[in-house]
């Protein structure tokens, strides 16, 4: 016990609440940096998921609505009826009713988290499974540019 006049800290209390805020610092910093890209990881996948659904509805109006296939400027290539541009689900394609119904499937193309950019690698339902590279002639699925590595181990382009 010090006596009341004298006030402060000793060295050793100081070196001692330093030596344990460098400790809890320095376990904080992974964290937070696991955290930020588990956060990237969510958002891709979120963002996968819009898309993916966004060709979904465009394949199922092309296969029910007759006058779509024609209107959207389909290809005769393209027997599966999906989109042969990923901005045919933002800018809109006209129905080919004589009213001219211009029908979006998203208000715009999300940004891939992992790139920053809305540059995503399109894929046809025509290419093999591997393939980094797609025909053009349909657009069934999407996938990022990024060739770093997940909290899983998998590249997020196999996404």
């Amino acid at each position: 016990m010090r006596p009341a006049s004298v006030l402060g800290f000793s060295l050793v209390e100081v070196v001692c609440a330093t030596a344990i805020m460098l400790v809890l610092a320095s376990l904080a910093v992974p964290v937070a940096t696991t955290m930020v890209k588990r956060q990237k990881e969510l958002e891709l996948r979120r963002n996968l998921r819009t898309i993916r659904e966004a060709l979904d509805r465009f394949q199922a109006d092309c296969e029910r609505i007759p006058t779509f296939r024609m209107a959207a400027k389909v290809d005769a290539t393209n027997e599966e009826c999906y989109p042969q541009e990923l901005a045919w689900l933002h800018e809109g394609v006209d129905d080919g009713s004589p009213v001219g119904i211009k029908i979006k499937y998203l208000r715009r193309l999300p940004l891939d988290p992992m790139t920053g950019k809305a540059d995503w690698l399109p894929r046809s339902s025509r290419d093999e499974p591997g393939k980094l590279f797609t025909d053009q002639i349909n657009i069934f699925d999407v996938r990022s540019r990024s060739e770093a590595v997940g909290l899983d181990g998998t590249r997020y382009n196999t996404w």
